[in-house]
């Protein structure tokens, strides 16, 4: 758990030395929903289309570059509490962010992006008919992405997003330091709104 921590605190303090410091720089909030799909992990497969919600916040010096603090909240990830009991993904991340304000950065316009970093992926299933299992983890992970904020105005837009996200599995010993990646991954498109 220290690990992840750590992970976290380094992961948004370099979001936020790689944010330039000037009079221009751009904050904004974007709540959002979204659906996820891919394989789960080895053990389990879930079913696509699951339901998340989640918020952004961040800030870009001058709309081209900024650092990003994101949470996601993905209940009953794994499938329906019937059969999976209570079950949920959340991830914690503090991103890199790198976009091109297309009209500048007052007004109307658009800003595609990427955006990557790292932080932390937290499963829990607990009880269930078809798994009986009890369990919680909480990995270190990353993840990868880009999409489009469009503004209608000064102050708000919408965004879209789409990102990959995967666990780290930490295989390091006293000789060497190796983090592999790790058997739980998924992809999540989202839609939101922006406020900046």
């Amino acid at each position: 758990m220290r690990r992840v921590v750590l992970a976290l605190i380094i992961s948004a303090s370099t979001a936020l030395v790689f944010t330039p410091a000037t009079a221009h720089a751009e904050g904004y909030v974007s709540p959002w929903v979204a659906a996820n799909t891919g394989s789960g992990s080895s053990t389990m497969n879930f079913d696509t289309g699951r339901a998340a919600v989640g918020v952004q916040a961040g800030a870009m010096g001058k709309g081209i570059i900024g650092g990003e603090l994101g949470f996601g909240w993905s209940p009953s990830f794994f499938g329906t509490t019937n059969d999976f009991g209570n079950n949920s993904v959340i991830d914690v991340m503090g991103n890199l962010i790198v976009g091109v304000p297309v009209g500048g950065t007052h007004g109307p316009g658009i800003r595609p992006y990427v955006t990557a970093g790292l932080g932390l992926i937290r499963t829990q299933v607990d009880g269930g008919t078809i798994v009986r299992v009890s369990s919680s983890n909480n990995d270190l992970g990353w993840n990868a992405g880009g999409g489009v904020m469009g503004y209608f105005s000064d102050h708000v837009g919408l965004r879209g997003d789409v990102r990959y996200l995967r666990n780290i599995q930490n295989n390091s010993t006293a000789t060497n330091i190796d983090f592999d990646p790790g058997s739980f991954h998924f992809w999540r498109a989202s839609i939101g709104l922006v406020l900046r």
